[in-house]
């Protein structure tokens, strides 16, 4: 009997000889690694080379924008301390600036930005010249999807900075 119980358990355990053993945890990690970083590597060259993906700045000159921050915040901060403030509005027709009634339109000058994150081709310049208290750009100048409005602008010596973002549809 106890033959019979020795021989089932040797047939029915058959060990592996050391070669055949399969793949190690180790050697599986460094597969793993090494087909993550072939795909991470495949990702990235795509994207860089596809002209689809654009990687511009947002600003050709960073550090040179980078050092003016400081009177930025300052014309912001004027801008924020405004009893009444200009006012940026979508409509039907397009964009339209409302400055406050206080403002003498002809006293106030400076530009209009529009900067379209996804293409710098599509960004344009307006001059701030109202017709009444009001500052109209049509629709048709503007494509659909984010714009980034920076109305850099000045009165009676003051500068401003009103910066908005807006979505066409």
């Amino acid at each position: 009997m106890e033959n019979q119980i020795s021989n089932k358990t040797n047939s029915s355990t058959k060990v592996p000889l050391s070669g055949s053993k399969g793949i190690n945890w180790g050697t599986g990690i460094v597969i793993a690694f090494a087909i993550f970083i072939t795909f991470i590597l495949y990702f990235v060259l795509s994207v860089q080379s596809n002209s689809k993906y654009d990687n511009e700045l947002v600003v050709e000159e960073y550090y040179k924008h980078d050092a003016k921050f400081g009177d930025e915040m300052a014309r912001i901060q004027n801008a924020q301390d405004l009893p009444q403030k200009p006012v940026i509005t979508n409509n039907s027709e397009g964009i339209t600036i409302i400055f406050p009634v206080v403002f003498i339109p002809k006293n106030i000058k400076g530009t209009l930005a529009f900067y379209r994150p996804s293409n710098k081709k599509f960004d344009f310049e307006v001059p701030i010249s109202p017709s009444g208290s009001t500052l109209n750009v049509p629709k048709k100048r503007l494509l659909v999807g984010r714009w980034n409005i920076n109305m850099e602008w000045q009165y009676e010596g003051k500068q401003y900075l009103t910066k908005d973002t807006i979505y066409i549809e």
